[in-house]
């Protein structure tokens, strides 16, 4: 299975301080040998951003920049790259709300890229909800 992580899985998995990172980590960890991760211009200019400007992280941009790219690199998982060529001509019809707008274009690019947008929200329609291990 081909996943993309949206933004705030992306930072969970990226940052040890978020509340949700052993969640994400366990998910990932237990992700089989085909399955793959990926990451698009969005989600990486989101990941740098919130590490940026969060006032619980205040990460510095190159630093968040260098954990991107060590996150990218790892070997069990190596992360692919999803081009984002898609506009508001592609949002799905569930988008109604200025708030769903990225959460719909993350998921129809996902979709139009043989993957599916992989969260920790449990509102997005055709979405993967990454498990809690707690709910096992």
């Amino acid at each position: 299975m081909n996943y993309l992580l949206d933004v705030n899985a992306l930072v969970a998995l990226g940052f040890r301080a978020h509340e949700f990172h052993d969640r994400v980590s366990i998910w990932v960890q237990g992700l089989g040998a085909g399955d793959r991760l990926h990451t698009t211009p969005l989600t990486e200019l989101g990941f740098v951003r919130v590490l940026h400007q969060a006032p619980q992280y205040r990460v510095p941009i190159a630093d968040s920049r260098a954990l991107l790219a060590k996150l990218r690199a790892q070997r069990r998982h190596p992360f692919g790259w999803i081009p984002d060529t898609h506009g508001v001509g592609q949002l799905p019809s569930w988008v109604r709300t200025g708030r769903q707008t990225t959460d719909g274009h993350l998921a129809a690019l996902a979709a139009a890229n043989d993957a599916i947008l992989a969260t920790l929200d449990a509102g997005i329609p055709g979405s993967f909800l990454i498990p809690d291990p707690g709910d096992r």
